[in-house]
Parts: structure tokens; sequence; C-alpha cells
């Protein structure tokens, strides 16, 4: 036999009406707080889902992302080039080298499956949000301006103190120092002819000076 429900609390009328007055009084004794956007910038938290930055060393042409995106919004193009073996005697390798990689962010639903499926860490999330644009042609970002989303990016936390730097930071380390080292200015060497001359010249000893201001200098001798 089934337990008996215990008896219900007779219902008050207006106990409804009276809790909802309550609620709409408490808020309006709080102090309302507005954020000065755009005065103000939100804090957002780190794995905000705002627009896609693209990390195009990492990228191999894969074409994983477009082929998984469920709106199709990525646009890739691509051509082979003909790579030199790496050593004599060696077997000419091909390459995909990337033309065009477009995201259009109209179509976009921010899902992350192309970011997720990624396997080379090509594509990541920035918090950035302030990209509206009053022609929908202008939401469709080309790999340049996916390259300036990219150092909007939050740096991962590391999950030891002691781990090493990701792959990725060193990558893009290693590539600005290869950068700035090839534009910056030769430092300036002496002349060839310059170096010669400074290596024949003679030396003096320490005493010629000493004895060349203990001469007397020429009418000097008269008025002595």
């Amino acid at each position: 036999m089934a337990a008996s429900l215990p008896p219900s609390r007779p219902r008050i009328p207006g106990s409804g009406l009276a809790k909802g007055l309550a609620v709409t009084l408490r808020t309006m004794t709080k102090k309302s707080v507005t954020a000065q956007y755009p005065d103000a910038q939100p804090d957002l938290p780190p794995r905000t889902r705002g627009v896609i930055g693209l990390f195009e060393e990492n990228c191999t042409v894969c074409m994983l992302c477009a082929r998984e995106c469920p709106d199709w919004c990525i646009y890739i193009d691509s051509h082979k080039e003909t790579v030199p073996p790496a050593a004599p005697g060696g077997r000419e390798r091909s390459r995909n080298v990337l033309d065009r990689f477009a995201i259009d962010f109209s179509l976009c639903m921010y899902c992350g499956i192309c970011i997720e499926v990624c396997p080379f860490d090509a594509l990541f999330w920035s918090p950035e949000f302030e990209y509206a644009e009053t022609d929908i042609r202008d939401l469709t970002h080309e790999r340049d301006k996916l390259r300036e989303w990219m150092w909007t990016v939050p740096a991962p936390p590391a999950l030891d103190p002691g781990a090493e730097e990701p792959k990725e930071l060193a990558a893009a380390r290693k590539a600005a120092d290869k950068l700035a080292a090839q534009q910056a200015p030769p430092a300036a060497e002496p002349h060839a002819d310059e170096q010669a001359r400074a290596a024949e010249r003679p030396t003096r000893p320490q005493g010629d000076s000493q004895q060349q201001t203990d001469q007397p200098k020429p009418g000097q001798e008269g008025s002595e």
C-alpha cells in the first residue's frame, strides 16, 4: 500500500502577490549599477568567446577546420610548392602553402569546433568582441585580420611552475627574433686601411715625452 502524502498547508489567499511585491520592494531599494561602456571596458573572463585568431605559422592547410565547420564559414585556398632535398641525393618533397584563410563571422555560431579539431594549434579564442560593422560583407575577416586578433589571445595558464614554455610562444619569439636580426643595421667596422695604418704607427717610449718637455724652447736660451 502506498504511503500517504503529508497534508499540505492551507494556502493563504494573496500570498503569491505579497511575495512578488516583496521582491519588487527589495529591488527598488538597491542602488543600480550601470556599466559605463565604452568608457569603462568590461572585465571579461579569459575563456570568453569573442573572435578567432589565426597563428599562421602552425597552419598546415589540412582543411580539417573547414570540413568540420557546421556553418561552412571558413574559406581556405592554397597551392603546392616543391621543397628541395635537405641532403644531396635526397628526394624532393611538396608542401602546402597557405594563400587565403578567411572566416565569415556573420555565419559563425561560435561553437568552437574549428579550434578543437585543429591538430596543430593554429586557431585560438580571443576575448575581443568589438568588431561590429555597418556592412555585413566586412564581417569576413581575412588572414591578416585574423593574425592581428592572435596577439589579443591571453596566455594559457601554466600547468606547473617548472613547466617549459609553450611551443607556440617559443615559435613566435623565434620568428620575431629572426625578423629583428634581419632588419637590424650591420655594426660599423673600421676600414682595413685605417687598421693597417694603426698597426704600422710606431709606439713612442715613455721616456721620450719627458725628455721633450725638459728641453728648452727656442728663444729661451738667450734670455737665460
